[in-house]
């Protein structure tokens, strides 16, 4: 495998920093700085997509005749890594990364020509209906019904956490149309117009105090049977090929950031003995397992990007980088915690751009910080990122995809 780039992927490489030292505005940087989970402030995500619309890059894994970019696959990963390091906030991605590919694959024409555009535009915003009370990584389990009735589908039950529910003008959901043999047949994958009546969002105060994830219920909603994706009762079949996409992307780079950001914010941070933190060598010892750790993530990336562009199977890859890009991510979260020390205690969300509103806080009239920005970060993205091994896919879920698709067990 040759790791280093072309001469036209330099060029490529270039012209994306170019585009990114010019459009990325310190209020929309700043939004990327500040963070505390995986979901940025919606309003400069939102501006930045807009940003990106204009230049044609909003949506660049798209097939180029619906707004993709016709780039190769290295080319793709310039583009992420370049974005994660020049500090942009990242785009919703249930709609641009997810719903989207799905309704390539499986949508009419008629689905394809409504969706898309607005997708790209941010006029048509999705959040993701999976998860119900009873039914989490054992998804298959769900049941929350749609009755047919003529054209439509009668839907009632319930969603949760569901993000950005509050944000979201659609929701792409899975639901039970039929009990058959096998509780993976008789889903439904539906696409559902949020105001619709009969549907009510509650919003979920997560422990960092975000309201970003949400429970939504539907009390018999009466949905078109042409916002069905696929076929009735074979949603399954589109739900496992959106998970393709929910599970990818570039995870090293980001964690790289956050580790050199790390190691510069211990050089003025206090160790026990009172010497810099990352003096202290039980620190220092932590801090070089991640970045080796994020290294070798790296070359696993490069390595499943080159089976990929060569056509290969990368096997359960996405499962793999899945398993490490979290877990990983969670350590250099505790580890900034540590660093951040007595003020990491403080609860100064006014301080951060989180993805949702703040509940039952009243910021301080003067703006008060106790200490720096990134303090008053780390306790709300450490306790965001304990949701990191069980989204997508619990890790436990993953491992066992790993153990069956990679190692024959």
């Amino acid at each position: 495998m040759d790791l280093d780039f072309s001469p036209a992927d330099l060029a490529f490489r270039d012209e994306v920093r170019d585009f990114l030292d010019e459009h990325l505005t310190p209020e929309i940087r700043r939004a990327g700085r500040l963070v505390t989970s995986v979901y940025p402030d919606h309003e400069a995500s939102m501006r930045w997509q807009q940003i990106l619309h204009a230049r044609g890059w909003a949506a660049p894994a798209w097939p180029v005749e619906h707004g993709g970019c016709p780039w190769s696959m290295t080319q793709h990963y310039i583009f992420e890594r370049e974005s994660i390091l020049a500090g942009a906030p990242m785009l919703s991605p249930m709609g641009i990364r997810m719903v989207a590919h799905a309704i390539v694959a499986f949508g009419t024409e008629e689905q394809k020509n409504f969706f898309l555009p607005g997708i790209l535009t941010g006029e048509v915003f999705f959040c993701q209906g999976y998860s119900e009370p009873e039914s989490g990584s054992d998804l298959a389990s769900l049941s929350m019904a749609a009755l047919s009735d003529g054209d439509d589908l009668i839907v009632t039950g319930s969603k949760i956490w569901t993000t950005h529910a509050t944000e979201a003008n659609w929701i792409f959901a899975l639901v039970r149309t039929s009990k058959l043999e096998r509780k993976q047949q008789g889903i439904t994958f539906l696409l559902i117009d949020m105001n619709t009546p009969g549907i009510q969002v509650r919003p979920l105060v997560m422990t960092s105090g975000e309201q970003v994830q949400n429970q939504v219920f539907f009390d018999s909603v009466r949905v078109p049977k042409a916002n069905v994706l696929g076929r009735i009762d074979d949603g399954w079949t589109v739900a496992k090929y959106l998970l393709n996409f929910e599970r990818g992307g570039a995870l090293a780079p980001a964690l790289q950031v956050m580790a050199e950001s790390l190691a510069a914010q211990a050089v003025s941070q206090p160790g026990p003995n009172g010497d810099a933190l990352l003096d202290d060598p039980a620190f220092a010892a932590k801090l070089a397992d991640v970045r080796i750790r994020a290294d070798v993530l790296e070359i696993l990336e490069y390595r499943t990007m080159s089976a990929i562009s060569r056509g290969k199977d990368p096997g359960p890859a996405a499962s793999t980088l899945k398993v490490l890009g979290t877990e990983l991510s969670q350590q250099l979260t505790e580890l900034t915690l540590e660093a951040a020390g007595p003020r990491g205690r403080a609860y100064q969300p006014h301080a951060t751009m989180p993805g949702g509103p703040v509940a039952d806080f009243v910021p301080p009239a003067d703006g008060y910080l106790s200490g720096q920005e990134w303090q008053a970060v780390a306790p709300l993205r450490y306790f965001n990122d304990r949701a990191g091994s069980i989204y997508a896919g619990s890790n436990e879920i993953q491992r066992n995809i790993i153990a069956k698709a990679g190692l024959g067990l």
